[in-house]
């Protein structure tokens, strides 16, 4: 559905005079800011091991075709760098990166100023100046952390549906 909607042209590739019908993906799609800054018509969903944005949208909003919502919605423009990996995934992509996932990463060092905290990320780089209580953070933890924060994603509210849709179809008629 997400690019049968958008505008085709033809184009001659090969400079041979046989232009082929092609989609103009150059759109962007994206919600508007106000849109995303009402937190009401959106909830928070945990992306389980091996879930794709086909499965959420499927479960959530009843079809699988609505996907590119999910994608949207959390301005995921790469599937497989931006989307949560499955358990198997992450473990290849993790020790193709790393010579040793339990080599240090960086540090994290927490900072009071009265009776306010806050963390502070320490470059490994400069591991003569590390404070003595300061957290070392192993290669595997802080890609562990990454996942994780990508695992949280933002649902639009199946009431808006329609009107997003909308407004998708509104963009690519150029209007």
């Amino acid at each position: 559905m997400y690019f049968r909607k958008f505008p085709k042209f033809e184009y001659d590739a090969y400079d041979n005079g046989a232009s082929v019908q092609m989609t103009d993906i150059t759109r962007r799609v994206r919600f508007r800011t106000n849109a995303l800054l009402n937190s009401v018509s959106f909830d928070f969903y945990d992306v389980t091991d091996g879930e794709t944005p086909e499965m959420v949208a499927h479960k959530i909003y009843g079809d699988t075709k609505y996907h590119w919502i999910v994608l949207v919605a959390n301005n995921i423009r790469d599937v497989y760098t931006d989307w949560p990996m499955s358990v198997e995934r992450f473990e290849k992509f993790v020790h193709s990166k790393y010579d040793n996932v339990d080599d240090i990463h960086h540090y994290v060092y927490t900072q009071h100023s009265g009776d306010t905290k806050f963390t502070i990320e320490l470059p490994n780089e400069s591991a003569t100046d590390i404070p003595v209580d300061a957290t070392p953070i192993t290669n595997i933890e802080y890609e562990e952390a990454e996942q994780e924060k990508k695992r949280r994603i933002k649902l639009v509210s199946r009431n808006y549906i329609g009107r997003i849709k909308d407004e998708f179809d509104t963009i690519m008629q150029g209007k």
